[in-house]
């Protein structure tokens, strides 16, 4: 009688970049045979629809913040019985409540916020200063040892990259993405006005990507430009799906970002791209890709006075010039795009 596959559910993290750096251990599980069912909040769930190592993705109902004990007790009894393994990602308390609720006989995880009794099988959660890049993070869960070497991989079928870029209006290759935004503040993005002028000097057109928070900051970087060349970009900060938005960098000519979630899905896909790094460092979370160029003036030894300040991993610039971003000018990206 043949053996049925392990199921596994995996709780993801709440962030779009950590989702795709999460991909090489859903290759590693799914190569020894497990049956992968990860759970994620709504605006990250489409990353693991765009991993084929995945055969279901389950929406969970939860928010930021707060426990929300109801909810989680509520979905574990529809989980219940369903898994035989659960890999917890994030390293919070309530990320393992689930699991533990569903009675998943095996629950993988970093200790972490008093999680000691909803994990049965517990790794030591590197200090900060040690811990390794997130991919080799992530894929040490499997149990088989985290590498660097790993890249990750998405894939959407060329039929679906083929209807969103009909419903965007756009062709492939035809077209550059910008990325502008980054959650996590001000100190990591590229001046909007640098955004502007590398814009002006393109030969395609140019898609403006982002949630809708980040509109009003892609307006600033599409007016001046339409300005002087009616057209040349277009803002969909807030106007596409993730999926859309997926399809739309996985087909450009190429991606111009800051350290981001759309950093990270440019990567994963291949497409040729430029990311500008500042206040954060490319040592910890970089585009895995052959085809990524990293831009810090941290790492330029002709750069002067030294950015010895970088990287500070602060929300805001706590000198008030942000230099490490102002400093690097529209024409050195445009050099280290393809042609």
């Amino acid at each position: 009688m043949q053996a049925t596959e392990p199921r596994s559910l995996i709780i993801a993290p709440q962030w779009i970049g950590d989702a795709v750096m999460t991909e090489p251990l859903m290759r590693r599980l799914r190569a020894r045979g497990e049956r992968l069912t990860v759970g994620a909040l709504p605006w990250v769930a489409p990353v693991y629809r765009a991993m084929p190592q995945v055969a279901e993705v389950v929406d969970f109902p939860f928010q930021h913040g707060g426990l929300q004990f109801r909810e989680r007790r509520q979905l574990a009894r529809q989980l219940a019985g369903r898994f035989d393994n659960a890999y917890v990602l994030p390293n919070s308390a309530k990320s393992a409540l689930l699991p533990f609720l569903a009675g998943i006989p095996r629950r993988v995880g970093y200790l972490g916020e008093v999680r000691v009794g909803l994990l049965t099988h517990r790794l030591r959660n590197p200090a900060k200063g040690h811990r390794p890049p997130m991919v080799a993070f992530y894929s040490a869960l499997a149990g088989e040892g985290g590498t660097e070497a790993d890249r990750p991989e998405l894939r959407m079928p060329p039929a679906q990259i083929d209807e969103a870029l009909q419903q965007l209006g756009l062709r492939r290759g035809a077209f550059h993405v910008f990325a502008p935004g980054a959650e996590y503040g001000p100190a990591k993005r590229w001046p909007a006005a640098h955004f502007a002028a590398l814009a002006k000097t393109l030969r395609h057109p140019v898609l403006l990507l982002g949630s809708g928070k980040e509109h009003a900051l892609c307006e600033e970087i599409a007016t001046p430009v339409n300005a002087e060349h009616p057209g040349r970009c277009v803002n969909l900060a807030g106007k596409t799906s993730l999926l859309q938005a997926f399809c739309a960098i996985a087909a450009a000519h190429s991606v111009v970002s800051n350290d981001s979630g759309l950093m990270h899905v440019a990567a994963a896909f291949g497409t040729p791209q430029v990311a500008v790094y500042g206040s954060s460092s490319p040592d910890h979370t970089p585009p895995l890709s052959e085809h990524a160029t990293v831009l810090w003036l941290k790492r330029d030894p002709a750069y002067q006075p030294p950015l010895d300040c970088a990287p500070c991993f602060e929300r805001e610039c706590p000198l008030g010039h942000t230099r490490c971003l102002v400093d690097v000018g529209p024409e050195r990206v445009a050099a280290a795009l393809p042609a």
